[in-house]
């Protein structure tokens, strides 16, 4: 019975605040864009942005609370992803898109669905490797990839070009990942599980 109260909270939530609609939707598009292009359009990202900061700054209770909640969240989303883009297992609108999500969902519940992302990301990770029969390549790239960023900071040093994946095992579209990492932390977070 109180798992049916969440769910007409969480469907309260949804008719009443109209951000986590409009973060779900771009969600859905930014994952099909992803899917068919292996690209995550800018005017999604930016203009997705760009209504998380303004509309969560007239929805708050003080004006500077709810901007400061949107930007903390985009800078937790865009600062948590940009360390793969750096070594370039991540591309730049993965970035984009999951710091756009931050701005709807602020610093607490980005960094959770920072989490949800990469235990999704995993899971994808790991069926598409065995789907192509290509477990132990990817599992070569993982651990390479680890030691490089590991080596690096011991020994204080910007990673470099070595820390690039050797074989690819084939493209991810990660923007997969960050819709339904960022759409269970959200559904997760409204029944009240995180």
């Amino acid at each position: 019975m109180q798992e049916f109260g969440a769910v007409l909270d969480l469907l309260a939530l949804l008719a009443s605040d109209l951000r986590m609609p409009v973060l779900l939707a771009l969600l859905v598009v930014a994952s099909v864009s992803d899917w068919r292009s292996y690209r995550i359009p800018n005017w999604l990202t930016f203009g997705g942005a760009l209504f998380a900061v303004v509309y969560g700054t007239l929805a708050a209770r003080t004006p500077v609370a709810g901007a400061m909640n949107a930007f903390g969240g985009l800078i937790v989303g865009f600062a948590a992803m940009l360390i793969f883009y750096a070594i370039g297992i991540m591309g730049a609108g993965d970035v984009k898109l999951m710091a756009m999500a931050g701005a709807f969902l602020g610093p607490q519940q980005t960094l959770m669905a920072v989490l949800f992302t990469f235990i999704a990301g995993g899971v994808a990770a790991l069926a598409f490797a065995i789907h192509r029969r290509r477990l132990g390549p990817m599992l070569d790239n993982v651990r390479a990839a680890a030691q490089g960023m590991v080596m690096s900071t011991i020994a204080g040093v910007r990673p470099n070009e070595s820390l690039r994946v050797s074989r690819s095992v084939g493209k991810l579209p990660y923007g997969i990942c960050i819709g339904a990492g960022t759409t269970a932390q959200v559904l997760a977070h409204q029944l009240g599980y995180v």
